[in-house]
């Protein structure tokens, strides 16, 4: 199982990052997938979820209406639409296979003026 993390970076508050996430050595289509994040000093949190279809998604509250999961099974890919970021959604965040408990090396999002 591979997991590789894209898209962070700094953001100002109330702007928009998409990340990514590039799955690869299992059958990703068949794959439940969630995004955590951690920020500093915190414990991780899961942020969003998604079915394997893609039929059945959930948020943190937190981050419902400004957050958007979603999936590419002909791509292998896993995308979070960040939107409205705020200085508290400042984390590093992580593309994850809950099932088999698989984690990616995290993609750092900073958000600041």
């Amino acid at each position: 199982v591979r997991l590789v993390e894209s898209g962070g970076g700094l953001a100002r508050p109330g702007g928009s990052l998409r990340l990514s996430c590039t799955a690869s050595g299992f059958a990703f289509n068949l794959a439940p997938m969630r995004w955590f994040r951690q920020a500093p000093g915190k414990e991780r949190e899961s942020v969003a979820g998604i079915s394997s279809a893609g039929g059945t998604i959930d948020y943190a509250d937190s981050v419902k209406g400004r957050f958007t999961i979603s999936r590419d099974n002909d791509k292998n890919q896993l995308y979070l639409q960040m939107d409205n970021l705020k200085s508290e959604d400042t984390a590093v965040y992580y593309c994850v296979k809950p099932l088999t408990r698989d984690w990616g090396q995290g993609t750092q999002v900073t958000v600041s003026s």
